[in-house]
């Protein structure tokens, strides 16, 4: 009988597992079927630790953006503060309590208190920005409608990465929530994240509208 090419092939295999006794072939199944069920779980295993670490990085990324926006909107405090502070040199405490939050969040240990501080900084900016009504004559002061325009910008590109950043949030605290992703969050270290909520009664924070 001509022998097939490339080599000896699966026959003497079959041969000898047909060989086998009854039991060594359940054995062998059972081996068979445990290393399918090992491999099963363990990618499924690396792929839900993969996706919650993902996640986390997401967020930490995400929130990377807004602190860069806050940043900005704190370059710009300063420079405002002083010159409203040539039309209302005696408000005093507000601006004492601007000077306050900005060094609150600069000196915050942690993304809890950098948002706390954050939103300590929007309330009294808007306060701030309120005096306006008070002295008109800021409105026709050229530094100060400068720094409204950069204001505005900057206010309109941290609510905007305010969104993404809370959308990332979402993700992750939700898929934490579940069975399986609070088990693999877990065996990452990776916790619930904290959202940037607006501060209580506010809607839209600060409002820069000074037409």
């Amino acid at each position: 009988m001509k022998k097939a090419r490339g080599g000896p092939g699966f026959g003497p295999l079959v041969k000898e597992v047909s060989g086998m006794s009854k039991g060594a072939k359940v054995g062998l199944v059972a081996v068979a079927v445990l290393a399918v069920l090992v491999i099963g779980f363990g990618g499924w295993a690396i792929s839900g630790y993969n996706n919650v670490v993902s996640m986390d990085e997401n967020v930490s990324g995400k929130w990377a953006q807004v602190e860069n926006q806050l940043k900005r909107r704190y370059d710009l405090i300063p420079n405002l503060v002083q010159t409203v502070k040539g039309y209302a040199s005696h408000e005093k405490e507000l601006f004492t309590h601007i000077a306050d939050a900005r060094t609150k969040y600069f000196q915050a240990g942690n993304r809890r208190e950098q948002i706390e501080a954050s939103q300590g900084v929007e309330r009294a900016l808007s306060r701030l920005l309120l005096l306006r009504e008070q002295y008109p004559q800021l409105r026709a002061n050229e530094n100060f409608l400068k720094l409204q325009d950069s204001l505005e910008g900057t206010e309109n590109r941290i609510a905007v990465e305010r969104k993404r950043y809370n959308d990332a949030v979402q993700e992750l605290n939700t898929y934490i929530r579940t069975f399986y992703g609070r088990f693999f969050a877990t065996l990452a270290g990776v916790q619930k994240a904290e959202y940037y909520e607006l501060p209580e009664g506010q809607g839209e924070v600060p409002q820069v509208n000074f037409q």
